[in-house]
């Protein structure tokens, strides 16, 4: 789980961008909680967007196209055929509908579920599954899907509202779709109108590149009034160790909460500019 402190944002807009480097897995990702304040009326050029890429490997020439994998294993081109998987929208075993993303040209995939709109799925074209879901996680919309790049929307963590918000445990809609990208979108319902009575609509792109998947997150104020709101991806990576792990970031000289620390934990000064885990790490920056 990765998340970053809470700061206060003036209506203009200006993304923002955190990057994990992950050794030897090549993976680098964002992760976002911070409180906006959106005006009415001001979307096209004064919402906000947060974004995060998850990057695989740059090196094309160690893409081994698929069916060279195929003879390999001595499978034929008819099989090969035969189990390429197809882009599009399809439904576990469980009854959750789901989008199939599949890059024709390096053979990556994604998954995002509807429920939830949470990206549970990035395999890179060489194989390599960068997102964790916990192995126990409900996978029928009984609750949230405890893992991948899950939504804390509109609040992070405790406060007014049911933790992490509610967009974690809602049906987003399609709005768009191709082979390589989807666009969901989140509208209030009866639901959220009885805990968060605002007018809003939250779009939220997941595209599939050569070598990152790549999500964008846009939030438009439909009302005539301002409101306040949090946004963060609860992000769950897989990782081959913590020995191959290195977060790389702006960290250097800032404060954050080390919950292990002390009694109920205490505020630190980072001192280092990327962090690496030899210990059990419970941290807020």
């Amino acid at each position: 789980e990765a998340s970053n402190s809470q700061t206060h944002s003036s209506p203009e807009h200006t993304p923002s961008t955190m990057k994990l480097s992950l050794a030897l897995l090549a993976a680098t990702a964002a992760s976002s909680a911070s409180a906006f304040t959106v005006g009415p009326k001001a979307f096209d050029v004064g919402a906000r967007r947060s974004s995060i890429a998850l990057n695989a490997s740059r090196n094309r020439q160690k893409i081994a196209s698929r069916t060279q994998w195929a003879e390999a294993r001595g499978y034929t081109e008819d099989a090969v055929a035969a189990e390429t998987v197809e882009a599009g929208l399809l439904t576990n075993e469980e009854g959750l509908s789901y989008v199939k993303l599949v890059h024709p040209d390096t053979g990556a995939s994604s998954e995002v579920y509807l429920y939830g709109g949470v990206v549970t799925s990035y395999i890179d074209g060489e194989g390599t599954e960068f997102i964790a879901v916990r192995p126990d996680a409900k996978m029928d919309g009984s609750k949230p899907i405890s893992g991948g790049l899950s939504h804390c929307w509109p609040q992070f963590g405790p406060g007014e509202i049911q933790q992490h918000g509610f967009a974690r445990n809602v049906e987003w809609t399609v709005k768009s779709m191709t082979d390589t990208s989807v666009e969901l979108e989140m509208a209030p319902s009866d639901y959220t109108k009885e805990m968060w009575d605002k007018e809003f609509l939250c779009t939220f792109t997941v595209t599939l590149e050569d070598d990152q998947l790549s999500t964008k997150m846009f939030v438009e104020n439909k009302g005539e009034e301002a409101f306040d709101f949090q946004a963060a991806l609860h992000s769950y990576f897989t990782v081959s160790a913590l020995d191959n792990l290195e977060i790389a970031g702006s960290f250097e000289g800032k404060e954050f909460l080390n919950k292990l620390a002390g009694d109920g934990g205490e505020m630190q000064t980072e001192d280092r500019s990327s962090i690496t885990i030899g210990e059990e790490y419970d941290r807020v920056y």
